[in-house]
């Protein structure tokens, strides 16, 4: 027999170790909507019979071993420092990640991004382990220009993609797009994966009912200014001007910027048409999407987003969802979406109006849904099977 293929795999943030006692439960992380990424590496393993080292950045340092897997949550050193001790706490937690990888005899590499720089990881070519980088953010805004510092990291990166990878696994076509530019089409295979959901997560979650008042409209993330949750109380608070008092907002997920948000609220005497919820559940998260009337995801242009879950979440819940060209989720699900202007407050306060008092408008949204929820529960498409695919080859 061949020995069994060892396999490194760094997370980013996240934590594996509770996904993983959950795993061997057969039970999914209760705290994620989606199905996990390492909860599909653990069963790509599992079918693969591979050793596998998974690292985490996290502040509750620990590592377990159980079988054939070894868990690792690591801390990430100086992520609020200045921008100098920021840059090498990257590169040293790059440094021990190749030293790891080096030390537990990896054939193979999966980097998530956010994990170190990239071009760091072109050192382990050297000794012959496959990297493949998993990239689940676009590499630079897209609606502006990189500066100088963000250009010269992406030249320093561009080896990698072009030449030091095996395979590059990406979560939306405008990763591949940006990647395809940096490299001048001279990069490595890249292969697309789709968030993947399981249905019951969804079939509990009534239909919306427009009789119900009032008209609930419903935010699920981090809490954080270049999300828009600050222009979302602007939103409500113009609504409110107008005497709309039938639309209420519920603002589901933690994030450095709760508290103000919060503070804001109360300032402006909003308490009762804004309501900040804080982290939730996944059963929680069931229950806020059955009483909402529609989804709105309003991230803003400085913001490096990849993908946003919530877009498709919203739609899997059979609720219409308001969000702009910003999360690259929409050209997946543009028939049941309300595209408005990237950062337009009156973009999304005019959607809003028109999905709550346009009753035939709503109801050719709900049926867009239809046609575009199956792919979201088709586990051939994600990115444990996409991953199981090109190491079986």
């Amino acid at each position: 027999m061949s020995k069994p293929l060892r396999i490194l795999y760094a997370a980013g943030p996240g934590n594996v170790i509770g996904t993983y006692n959950h795993w061997v439960k057969g039970e999914d992380d209760p705290t994620r909507v989606s199905v996990t990424y390492s909860g599909q590496f653990y069963d790509a393993c599992k079918k693969l019979n591979a050793e596998a080292y998974i690292i985490a950045s996290r502040q509750d340092e620990v590592i377990i071993k159980d079988g054939q897997f070894t868990l690792e949550h690591r801390l990430m050193r100086w992520q609020k420092a200045g921008k100098i001790l920021y840059h090498l706490g990257h590169l040293w937690y790059g440094l021990r990640l190749i030293a790891t990888t080096l030390r537990f005899r990896a054939d193979v590499a999966i980097v998530a991004d956010g994990t170190t720089y990239w071009f760091l990881l072109s050192l382990l070519s050297w000794w012959g382990v496959t990297i493949i980088p998993s990239i689940h953010c676009v590499l630079w805004h897209k609606y502006s220009t990189p500066s100088k510092k963000e250009q010269l990291l992406l030249n320093l990166n561009r080896r990698l993609f072009r030449q030091d990878c095996a395979a590059i696994l990406v979560v939306s076509d405008i990763i591949t797009q940006q990647i395809s530019q940096l490299t001048e089409n001279q990069h490595q295979p890249i292969t697309r994966f789709s968030p993947i959901y399981r249905l019951d997560q969804f079939t509990s979650i009534a239909k919306p009912d427009l009789t119900q008042c009032p008209f609930r409209v419903l935010f699920v993330g981090r809490v954080e200014h270049n999300k828009g949750v600050f222009d979302l109380l602007e939103v409500a608070q113009q609504l409110v001007a107008e005497g709309r008092k039938d639309i209420v907002f519920d603002v589901c997920g933690d994030g450095s910027a709760l508290e103000s948000l919060r503070l804001a609220v109360k300032e402006a005497g909003m308490e009762c048409f804004f309501i900040c919820h804080g982290y939730c559940q996944q059963a929680e998260m069931r229950e806020m999407y059955g009483q909402s009337h529609v989804v709105i995801v309003p991230t803003r242009t400085n913001f490096v987003e990849g993908f946003n879950k919530v877009v498709v979440e919203g739609v899997l819940a059979s609720r219409p969802v308001i969000t702009s060209a910003v999360c690259p989720a929409l050209s997946d699900v543009k028939e049941a979406v309300f595209e408005v202007p990237p950062n337009s407050i009156e973009g999304y306060t005019q959607a809003i109006r028109q999905l709550r008092d346009d009753q035939e408008l709503y109801k050719a949204k709900c049926e867009g849904q239809q046609a575009v929820q199956a792919k979201f529960y088709d586990r051939s498409r994600g990115w444990g099977a996409k991953l199981t695919s090109y190491l079986s080859e």
